[in-house]
């Protein structure tokens, strides 16, 4: 075991070098579709997606409207959760359900309905 000698200083960094990024959100996008009631899409936007009664209410009026509307925006693993979770409980209920999670900012009809999730 070595002695402790006082000409010998040592030195402890408490610094890190690792610099934690946040991960990349994702927009979990509903679809407007001519079969699944208001009520559910209701239902949905406060059971899944913690939305208040009147928030949901205003997302699916959006839907309604201009066919398209945000459920919240989450990192990916969380973004798909939510997606499996709604296909699997519209799917009980027997509602083709379309959603979609991505990374674009803007929405883009096609590629959406491309990339959509039917939830069968």
């Amino acid at each position: 075991m070595g002695q402790y000698d006082p000409d010998v200083e040592e030195s402890v960094s408490s610094e890190t070098d690792q610099e934690v990024e946040e991960p990349p959100m994702y927009k979990v996008i509903l679809l407007n579709d001519d079969y699944t009631t208001m009520e559910f899409v209701v239902e949905v936007l406060v059971h899944v997606f913690q939305k208040s009664s009147e928030e949901a209410t205003q997302i699916m009026l959006n839907v309604h409207r201009s066919g398209v509307g945000v459920c919240g925006i989450y990192p990916y693993e969380i973004a798909e959760t939510k997606v499996d979770t709604v296909c699997g409980f519209s799917s009980r209920k027997r509602f083709p359900f379309k959603m979609h999670h991505g990374k674009r900012v803007e929405y883009d009809q096609q590629r959406t309905q491309r990339n959509s999730w039917i939830c069968r």
